[in-house]
C-alpha cells in the first residue's frame, strides 16, 4: 500500500458494507508498512481534464460498487466543476477516495464520516468551498473531531490534520432546504432525503440536464424525520445500499424492540441498546419515550452532543417538541459517575451503533455477568465489526481479548436507508432517462437494474472510470 500524506491508495480492500448511520472509525490496524509520498495537490489524481464537448461527466472516486467511501465529481462543457460528498469507509484500516482533483465547490450531503470523512482534506489541499445544509455543517465539527482522536489513539495515518480541520470549518456555506445556490453555471437545490435531519438530495439544473443526486435515502418517515419525495429529473443518482432487500414493517419492529425491553426490565436486566451517534440512537429514544415513558433511560456517547446540535435546528426536524421532550426524560450521562450510575438503569442507549468502541464496550463488559441483562442491536452489523462478530460467534473483542458475551442478543431492522421496493418506486416516480447506481455493491446494484430494466437507461459506475450523459 502507498500512502500519498497520509492518504493511501487502496489495492484490494474491500468496503465495510455499512449503512452510513453515525460511522465512527475505530480501533483500526494500521497497516504494517508505509510509504509516504509527498505530491502536489491536484497533479496527481487520476482525473482526466480533457475539456468534454457535450453531455455531464461523472466520475466516481469512491462509491462506486461498494458502500461508503463517497466521492463524485460532475463536469459539463461550461467548465463548471462539482465534487458530490468527500467520505471514508472505516474498515481496518480505512479505505479512502481516490484523490479528487481541483474544485472549487463541493456539496455534502450530511455529516456521517463515509460522506463527509476527507473534506478536511479537500480545504486544505484545494481550498474547497463546502455546501450543505445548516445542521450538516454544525455536525461536522462532532464528526471530524472525533475522527481525529480516534486516529491519534489507534496510530494510523490520516490525510488531514487539525488546520486542515479549522480551515474546513471555515468554509461551510450552509443553505436551507428548498433554496436554490449557484454552482458555476448551475443551480443547485438542497431537498429533504429522509436519512438524518439535515440530510439532503441535490438537486441540479445544468443548461442541458436535470441531475438529482440521492445522497443516502429513506422514503419512510422516520421518529425524528419525514422521507423524502420524488423529483422528476433527466438523470437520478440513486443510492442502492439495500437493492435486493426489504426492511421489515418499522412499526412492527420498533413495537418488538419496546417488547423486549420491557421483557428484560421485567425479569430485573437492563437492556443495553447500542446505536449509531447520528440518527439511530436519537430515534431510539423517540421509541422508548411514546411507548414506554415509564423506564428509566440512560443515554451515553458522541449522540449526546449531537442532538443538542439538532435541537438548535428544529426547522429540520419532525416534531421537535416531542424531541426536546424526550431530551428532557432521558438521563444523560456526563461523567464517569454517571456512567456507573447507568448500570442501574432499564435501558442504556450508547455508541457505537457496531460495537467498535465507545462507551458500549465498557458497559457490555460490566452487564456480561448477569444473564438477566440483554443487547439488542438496531442497524446493520458490518462484517469484522465488533457487532458482527457478537451475533456470529457469541464473542466481542474486550480490550483486546475475544470475550464471550452469554446474554440474550437481538437484532432490529431500524435502517434510515430505504429498502428495495422504496428505492424502485422512487426510482420510477423521478422519470429519468438515466438511472446511475452508487453506494450499493454488485448484488444489490444488479438488483435494483433488473427491476428497472427497460424503464430507462441504467449505468452501474466503477470507481476512476467516468460516464458521460447526454
Amino acid at each position: 500500500m502507498v500512502w500519498r500524506r497520509g492518504c493511501p491508495v487502496s489495492k484490494g480492500h474491500n468496503s465495510s458494507g455499512n449503512e452510513g448511520d453515525g460511522l465512527r472509525l475505530s480501533h483500526v490496524v494500521p497497516p504494517l508498512a508505509t510509504t509516504m509520498v509527498l505530491y502536489t495537490p491536484g497533479r496527481t489524481s487520476g482525473y482526466d481534464n480533457t475539456p468534454i464537448r457535450s453531455g455531464l461527466k461523472l466520475h466516481f472516486l469512491g462509491g462506486g460498487q461498494e458502500v461508503g467511501n463517497v466521492g463524485c465529481v460532475l463536469e459539463d462543457n461550461t467548465g463548471t466543476r462539482l465534487l458530490i460528498d468527500y467520505g471514508l469507509a472505516p474498515t481496518r484500516p480505512p479505505k479512502y477516495p481516490a484523490e479528487s482533483p481541483i474544485v472549487d465547490n463541493a456539496i455534502i450531503t450530511h455529516a456521517h464520516i463515509d460522506h463527509i470523512g476527507m473534506a478536511p482534506w479537500l480545504v486544505g489541499s484545494h481550498g474547497t468551498t463546502l455546501h450543505g445544509s445548516d445542521l450538516t455543517a454544525k455536525v461536522s465539527k462532532i464528526m471530524w473531531s472525533d475522527t481525529y482522536k480516534v486516529s491519534s489513539i489507534e496510530g494510523y495515518p490520516l490525510a488531514w490534520d487539525r488546520r486542515d480541520m479549522d480551515a474546513a470549518l471555515e468554509a461551510w456555506q450552509a443553505h436551507q432546504m428548498g433554496e436554490g445556490f449557484r454552482v458555476g453555471d448551475w443551480e443547485a437545490t438542497l431537498h429533504v432525503a429522509g436519512h438524518i435531519p439535515g440530510a439532503a438530495m441535490v438537486e441540479i439544473d445544468t443548461p442541458d440536464l436535470k441531475l438529482l443526486w440521492s445522497g443516502d435515502l429513506d422514503t419512510r418517515d422516520s421518529p425524528n424525520v419525514l422521507g423524502a419525495k420524488p423529483i422528476e429529473c433527466d438523470v437520478l443518482c440513486l443510492e442502492g445500499t439495500y437493492g435486493g432487500r426489504n426492511h421489515p414493517s418499522r412499526p412492527d419492529e420498533e413495537k418488538r424492540l419496546v417488547e423486549m425491553v420491557k421483557e428484560t426490565v421485567s425479569r430485573g436486566g437492563v437492556a443495553l441498546i447500542p446505536a449509531f451517534a447520528s440518527g439511530r440512537g436519537q430515534d431510539i429514544l423517540r421509541i422508548l419515550h411514546e411507548s414506554a415513558p415509564e423506564l428509566e433511560v440512560h443515554y451515553d456517547g458522541m449522540g449526546t452532543r449531537i442532538t443538542l446540535d439538532w435541537l438548535e435546528h428544529p426547522h429540520l426536524i419532525r416534531d421537535p417538541k416531542k424531541l426536546r421532550k424526550t431530551w428532557h426524560w432521558c438521563r444523560r450521562v456526563r461523567s464517569k459517575s454517571d456512567r456507573k450510575k447507568a448500570l442501574n438503569a432499564d435501558v442504556i442507549v450508547t455508541t457505537s451503533g457496531m460495537l467498535d468502541g465507545g462507551p458500549a464496550i465498557w458497559y457490555i463488559n460490566r452487564l456480561r455477568h448477569d444473564p438477566a441483562n440483554a443487547i439488542f442491536l438496531t442497524g446493520y452489523q458490518a462484517e469484522g465489526s465488533g457487532g458482527r462478530k457478537l451475533l456470529d460467534e457469541g464473542r466481542l473483542p474486550i480490550w483486546g481479548n475475544m470475550t464471550p458475551i452469554e446474554l440474550d442478543v437481538e437484532q432490529f431492522s431500524l435502517s434510515n436507508h430505504a429498502g428495495h421496493d422504496e428505492l424502485v418506486e422512487f426510482a420510477r416516480q423521478c422519470s429519468p432517462r438515466h438511472l446511475v447506481i452508487f453506494h450499493a455493491d454488485q448484488d444489490a446494484a444488479k438488483a435494483l437494474a433488473a427491476s428497472l430494466e427497460g424503464e430507462m437507461e441504467i449505468h452501474i459506475p466503477e470507481n476512476g472510470t467516468q460516464i458521460t450523459l447526454e
